[in-house]
């Protein structure tokens, strides 16, 4: 059995990493990203114009159930009892943008990174599903993590970044 926190095997073939070992702690992650679009696209979401609805209603559904079920869209990715989720969203007029920001917190033995990238990109994905007929310009953009907490790598803080809301 492998001891070491890698996706490889000892001959080489890709695996789950086993850890049954580490720690339960409480673990949160935030991650960022952005959809960019015309003012005009953008206009349209925030007076609830859009054809297809409340786009960010839809959205923030989206990126939670997305978060819930990373174990089964990622490859090697633990499944975790996810205990919060939350997605929300700033617009940005001036650029012509709607940023996304996922936050995930469990109790585990693993974290929840991947949880939160992949909130944030389901979130993203479906405001363009939801905006295409308008606009198929728009551009998903700089999904990043920006903070993490618990578990032995410690605390991560993106330099520059900070999360909208305390951890």
């Amino acid at each position: 059995m492998n001891k070491t926190l890698t996706h490889l095997d000892a001959k080489g073939a890709a695996w789950m990493v086993d850890v049954g070992a580490k720690a339960v702690t409480e673990r949160v992650a935030v991650a960022r990203g952005r959809v960019l679009m015309s003012q005009e696209t953008l206009g349209l979401i925030m007076e609830g114009q859009m054809p297809k609805g409340d786009v960010l209603a839809v959205a923030r559904v989206a990126g939670i159930m997305a978060a819930k079920e990373t174990g089964s869209l990622i490859p090697l990715c633990h499944p975790l009892p996810v205990s919060a989720v939350s997605v929300d969203f700033r617009p940005d007029p001036e650029a012509g943008a709607v940023e996304i920001e996922a936050r995930v917190k469990t109790v585990s033995q693993t974290g929840v990174e991947m949880e939160a990238l992949t909130a944030v990109s389901v979130a993203a994905l479906t405001i363009y599903d939801m905006c295409k007929a308008v606009e198929r310009g728009m551009v998903i953009d700089s999904i990043r993590l920006i903070e993490k907490t618990g578990g032995r790598s410690g605390h991560f803080v993106r330099e520059g970044e900070e999360p909208w809301d305390e951890l």
